[in-house]
């Protein structure tokens, strides 16, 4: 899975992205200053099941801190949309091609209402036309590859499946959009659709196959949470998550510095490393107190992408059920994050293709329940899969 980060220009998103990922992008208060995308690995966090199981994990494919596993997930940030992107206006819609392979998107906007929808400075402004901005955008140049092929559905027996073909490349599969087609009382035989219709068809589409969460930045600016109410009216509360990246970042470097330990939960920040200067310990304690006040929204919306709008649930395969391990004696060695209503069968074909197409049975390792290949999965489950398949 991938989850992209967009954004009107000047909004927060590389901060946003260095954040999440620690890799050091260009950031500036102006507009375009991401030009190429960048993609990079973050980290969704959740209570390790080693907590419950009265053991000391030893983790492989993701890390633990402070009894939290880290569990890695790739990004994508691209460059700002504004106005007229997909017509080819700022750095045009090649950047628009860029998240056609996010399963859900991290949209930024300025919660403090400090810059115009083209990224530059004002005041007052509202945010919701940050939002409106970029989801118009992506909705006009989904409506654009849809009415170049026209011609091609119209004449097609079953407008879902020649739309199949053209979004191949987009992850947008059948159901999405036999679903869209019906929500919007379109005819898929023999489509006819006229340019209202592609357009209601597009946004519909858009809003299931390509969901989106709000980040709404820059919650540390004075005046911020008097602005973020413009956008829990218009989105719902559920939908915008306020976000300090900047206080995110310097928490994330400090940690780096080996000045603090931090897994992403402020009410555990810890200052290990006691010789600092005056100003550090200034910055620092501004940073932690302001985090535990409000958080920062940064490792809680990735969470959220990830669990709620993708709706994932995460699952700890073992060899030996008794202590937990691997084959090396690695104890809980893997988290897997797999799609809530997954089988035991799909957890063993994510593991390896071979232990899927041999697969026998499974093992629940706490009860040590023998388990269906049908088995379906509940998030923290600890499973063994039992396979012909010789281990790899």
């Amino acid at each position: 899975m991938l989850v992209g980060i967009v954004g009107s220009p000047n909004k927060g998103k590389s901060t946003m992205f260095s954040a999440l990922t620690m890799i050091d992008v260009h950031i500036a208060d102006y507009p375009f200053t991401t030009i190429k995308p960048n993609v990079g690995t973050t980290y969704i966090t959740k209570e390790c099941v080693h907590n419950s199981l009265s053991v000391k994990c030893t983790p492989r494919n993701s890390e633990c801190v402070g009894g939290v596993r880290r569990i890695p997930v790739e990004i994508i940030d691209v460059a700002g949309l504004v106005a007229g992107a997909h017509e080819g206006r700022g750095m045009g819609n090649q950047f628009l091609g860029d998240i056609s392979s996010a399963d859900a998107l991290i949209l930024v906007a300025d919660g403090s209402g400090h810059t115009d929808s083209s990224g530059n400075p004002c005041q007052g402004c509202n945010p919701v036309e940050d939002v409106r901005v970029v989801v118009d955008e992506i909705s006009e140049w989904l409506a654009g590859i849809i009415t170049k092929h026209m011609g091609a559905i119209s004449r097609s027996k079953n407008a879902a499946e020649a739309l199949v073909g053209i979004l191949t490349g987009m992850r947008i599969g059948m159901a999405d959009i036999e679903h869209c087609i019906s929500e919007c009382n379109l005819t898929s035989s023999n489509a006819n659709w006229n340019e209202n219709d592609v357009r209601k068809f597009s946004k519909a589409l858009l809003k299931r196959a390509k969901p989106f969460m709000i980040a709404a930045n820059k919650s540390d600016i004075p005046g911020f949470y008097n602005k973020v109410k413009l956008l829990y009216k218009e989105f719902g509360e559920e939908r915008v998550v306020p976000c300090s990246a900047a206080v995110e970042l310097a928490l994330r470097k400090a940690e780096r510095q080996g000045i603090i330990e931090y897994n992403g939960n402020p009410e555990q920040i810890r200052i290990i490393k006691k010789e600092i200067t005056h100003a550090q310990e200034y910055a620092i304690n501004y940073m932690v107190g302001f985090a535990r006040e409000h958080g920062t929204g940064v490792q809680q919306i990735i969470n959220k992408i990830y669990f709620d709008i993708l709706d994932n649930i995460v699952v700890y395969p073992v060899e030996d059920e008794g202590k937990y391990t691997d084959h090396f004696g690695n104890v809980l060695p893997d988290a897997i994050l797999i799609k809530r209503g997954s089988t035991a069968l799909d957890l063993a074909a994510k593991i390896h293709t071979d232990l899927g197409e041999r697969m026998l049975y499974a093992v629940d390792a706490r009860t040590k329940k023998r388990l269906a290949k049908g088995y379906v999965l509940n998030d923290n489950d600890v499973i063994k899969v039992v396979s012909a398949a010789k281990p790899k």
